[in-house]
């Protein structure tokens, strides 16, 4: 009743074009062939590149529009087969405490409820070790940002989940701590690919007054 009311109040707006309706409407992000991206391990599929409509629904997601999630994760879930289990890559919790929830958490969240997959929140920060302003060879060697002590994944397939793919060190980095739990982790999903060279999502948003 209160969602029901707030929508009302105040309907969405397209992250890509403002257009009243939608989140996220179709004309600005089209259904399209996702992009495969090929990193060291893991093959990552993305609903698109990191530029345009979806760079700035993304930016929306981490300045707190949940309502952009769903969007993105409706898109995302197109990308992962029923049964699976997605394991978020989880932000930090500055970043948490700055927008009021975890984004990757969220994604994953939707995306298995409209997929009809599971979701295992099995990951943690371990350091606060930041990415940006290293070189893809740094970032690529970087390792131990996560930690894992969950027992459940011992021969378990797992697919990572993201919002961005740029370098891959996150999600590599990810994928080698899950298998040092005995995962499973061949593949992984985000919203979009990064180019290396090219623009890439902020490590920290702006405080909001």
């Amino acid at each position: 009743m209160f969602e029901a009311l707030v929508e009302i109040v105040f309907p969405a707006r397209c992250a890509g074009c403002s257009r009243l309706g939608d989140a996220l409407c179709d004309r600005c992000v089209p259904s399209a062939p996702e992009i495969d991206v090929a990193l060291p391990t893991l093959t990552v599929k993305a609903v698109g590149e990191y530029e345009g409509a979806l760079r700035s629904a993304i930016l929306a997601l981490k300045s707190g529009r949940r309502d952009v999630a769903a969007a993105l994760a409706v898109r995302i879930a197109r990308l992962v087969e029923a049964g699976v289990l997605i394991v978020p890559v989880p932000t930090t919790l500055v970043r948490r405490r700055m927008r009021g929830f975890d984004g990757g958490v969220l994604l994953a969240r939707i995306v298995a409820r409209t997929a009809g997959a599971q979701v295992l929140e099995a990951l943690v920060h371990a350091s606060n070790d930041m990415q940006r302003g290293r070189g893809r060879r740094e970032r690529l060697a970087a390792r131990g940002r996560f930690a894992c002590d969950s027992d459940a994944l011992a021969g378990a397939r797992v697919i990572l989940l993201d919002d961005v793919v740029t370098t891959g060190a996150t999600l590599e980095d990810c994928a080698a701590c899950l298998r040092d739990r005995g995962a499973i982790v061949e593949r992984a999903v985000v919203a979009a690919a990064a180019r290396p060279n090219g623009r890439e999502p902020p490590e920290r948003e702006p405080l909001r007054k």
